[in-house]
């Protein structure tokens, strides 16, 4: 970073001479200084990372699977198929919460749950919302261990072990564990094809860095393992849009700490339609604002999620900076004006590639170890590299107006 500023400085006075002199330190450090530490210390991070050896690896606790639904008549059968499938030896008890839904999600899971043998029992959750349906859903769990599960995510076979072995093999102030989520449907589109790359390589590795750091931020209720008595102590799944975040913030409040198990994989589709993508990749943004406002960084008791949770403060400031200045500075550097972006910018491009590369071999370790294979997909990779946060920065920007205005949550 500091090698950056050295170099940067005519690149500032420049700047400066057309925006102001603080104008510019303000852009350039959110184009380039604060996202270049970033990407350096997450590299730096993994490549110092030893997941540690399982020390068990056939738990037999039993575990309680809780699934909210709204209208998943056509996801749900594949859902528990998979459950059904699963090598984990511990008995499993499978609540689906239907969450006023206009369809048969009910009555499939109910007449599948009893075709495959599974011990699944149908609750319904009138008051909308997925917290709602979660929080009833906990009501009814007896067991020390409970997983959510979402109703369109299918888990590998050995996912409930391996998420379960994690969390046997953890210290005892680890109260949950999050699994890994990956693209089931990603030959749909190109947007599919870009958010594999995204699951794979982004979301993947940022989670392996705050497992390092003890630190996991979001266990998501997609696909996730937790302690059922820490769950009641702070009060369940909060009345949030982004419910899963605010409630593992809520664990590292209280000292907990959260881990992540890459081998524990579980895959999802991903949206394939722009404002479906819009509308889920803005509640995450509104939800991490939601988090920050429930829970400062400062008040986090352990010094390594204060550093975690205290770096998303700047997140906002660098996705605004990246729409309303880099964005448009893009668009000037076609007419020959390179205020924001020139020839130059193209140096960021091996650096890039290469911290991908790092990222790519690790997870490619992982599939072999589960005797899976990763899809060719060269097109989607490159739109990833290059095209991937001028999309996804417009988006939390609108996700951030969301919660500023307050307006209407939208579970789906």
């Amino acid at each position: 970073m500091i090698f950056s500023i050295i170099i940067s400085i005519p690149w500032v006075k420049e700047l400066g001479e057309i925006v102001t002199l603080p104008a510019a330190i303000a852009i350039i450090t959110g184009i380039a200084y604060i996202p270049g530490y970033l990407n350096a210390f997450l590299v730096v991070s993994l490549l110092f990372d030893r997941q540690p050896a399982f020390k068990t690896t056939a738990p037999t606790d039993p575990i309680s699977i809780l699934i909210a639904c709204r209208n998943e008549e056509q996801g749900i059968a594949a859902t528990l198929k998979q459950i059904a499938k699963q090598d984990y030896q511990g008995d499993l008890y499978i609540y689906v919460i239907d969450n006023n839904s206009t369809d048969a999600t009910a009555q499939v899971a109910k007449k599948l749950g009893e075709e495959l043998g599974l011990n699944v029992r149908i609750l319904f959750a009138k008051k909308p919302g997925k917290n709602n349906a979660l929080n009833k859903g906990l009501q009814f769990v007896e067991t020390k261990h409970v997983i959510t599960l979402d109703a369109d995510t299918l888990l590998h076979p050995q996912a409930i072990r391996r998420l379960m072995s994690r969390m046997n093999s953890a210290p005892n102030n680890v109260c949950s564990v999050a699994g890994a989520i990956l693209v089931r449907n990603s030959r749909e589109n190109w947007l599919a094809k870009i958010q594999e790359w995204d699951y794979f390589l982004g979301i993947a590795s940022i989670k392996r860095l705050q497992g390092l750091y003890q630190g996991t931020l979001v266990a998501q209720g997609a696909y996730s393992l937790y302690l059922t008595d820490v769950v009641k102590e702070v009060g369940g799944w909060p009345d949030a849009i982004g419910e899963d975040i605010v409630l593992t913030w809520a664990f590292l409040e209280k000292n907990y700490k959260v881990y992540f198990e890459p081998t524990a994989i579980a895959f999802t589709d991903v949206p394939t339609g722009f404002i479906h993508f819009a509308r889920q990749r803005s509640r995450w943004a509104r939800g991490m604002i939601e988090a920050l406002k429930r829970v400062k960084p400062w008040q986090q008791p352990m010094v390594f999620t204060r550093y975690l949770t205290g770096s998303n403060l700047v997140m906002p400031y660098l996705d605004f900076v990246y729409t309303f200045v880099w964005i448009p500075g893009l668009i000037l550097s076609l007419f020959g004006i390179f205020w924001i972006v020139g020839p130059h910018t193209l140096l960021v491009l091996p650096l890039t590639l290469l911290t991908n590369y790092i990222l790519y071999r690790y997870q490619k370790g992982v599939f072999s170890e589960l005797g899976l294979r990763i899809r060719r997909n060269i097109g989607g990779f490159f739109l990833y590299v290059l095209c991937y946060q001028m999309i996804m920065a417009p988006v939390s920007v609108w996700g951030y107006l969301q919660e500023f205005m307050r307006l209407r949550r939208i579970w789906k």
